[in-house]
């Protein structure tokens, strides 16, 4: 049985050898050479407060998504796990659908509605209300963010509340909890492993996107995603894009770890 896995892993291995361990290697290589010659010039250039700045806006805006997606997500994962039959295959249906639709038309789709000429300032002027600068603004970052991976959070809660033992629930009431309580004692703490890893998955892309500050941002607020597209596109220090690439995997392999540090000590304790 073991020569068997073996044998079928080896295709596993080498497609992660050649998509993933070998990209990451030339990244690294990469941050650390310049002109042929080894250099700490892209960590040094990165560590000034221009670029810190950069970082610190990127992890602002990434927390503050992955923080809605998580009010907004956990709700209505909660809402769906109670449904069943057609009601929750419904539910399943229109939460997957936009998911099947090309990233960037989604993110376009929100040009034309929130524009200085767009569906919601139409309705401001028909309502004789001035109209608002909802384009390029942090806000429809925000929103972009929102709308792209709130999906990512919905599912893991999702997954982990379908599974849970509702004997457990049935029991906190039968042991005189009201709603609240078992809420706050039973369902939440079960949850929680479902919130780690939709927080992980929300928050990796989140931080790293660069496509939705442009679209909807204007470009006007620099992230890390940005500075590094523009260092292997535009401006060729391929050094410097690769320090930063290297810098924001560290940040998000750190968050990982905290994460899992973190689900491990709540699941010792439950």
């Amino acid at each position: 049985m073991k020569s068997r896995f073996n044998r079928y892993a080896w295709p596993y291995a080498l497609w992660a050898t050649v998509i993933i361990v070998l990209p990451l290697i030339v990244i690294v290589v990469f941050s650390f050479r310049k002109n042929g010659t080894f250099t700490l010039e892209g960590y040094r250039m990165f560590f000034t407060p221009l670029y810190l700045k950069v970082l610190l806006k990127s992890l602002e805006l990434a927390l503050k998504a992955t923080l809605i997606c998580l009010i907004l997500g956990y709700p209505i994962a909660l809402l769906i796990s109670r449904e069943d039959g057609k009601s929750k295959n419904t539910l399943m249906l229109l939460l997957m659908l936009p998911m099947w639709i090309n990233f960037l038309l989604k993110t376009y789709a929100w040009r034309p509605i929130l524009g200085n000429t767009g569906l919601l300032n139409s309705l401001l002027e028909l309502s004789g209300l001035e109209k608002i600068q909802f384009l390029y603004t942090e806000g429809a970052v925000l929103l972009g963010m929102v709308y792209n991976f709130i999906p990512f959070m919905i599912l893991p809660i999702l997954s982990v509340l379908d599974k849970m033992d509702h004997k457990l629930i049935e029991a906190a009431r039968d042991l005189g909890a009201d709603n609240r309580t078992v809420f706050l004692k039973v369902v939440l703490p079960l949850s929680l492993p479902g919130i780690i890893s939709g927080i992980s998955l929300v928050f990796m892309p989140s931080v790293s996107t660069f496509i939705i500050p442009i679209i909807l941002g204007g470009g006007q607020d620099m992230m890390i995603g940005n500075l590094i597209e523009r260092q292997f596109l535009k401006v060729g220090n391929w050094n410097f894009g690769s320090s930063i690439s290297v810098i924001l995997m560290l940040v998000i392999l750190s968050t990982m770890i905290l994460l899992s540090l973190f689900d491990r000590e709540k699941r010792e304790e439950s």
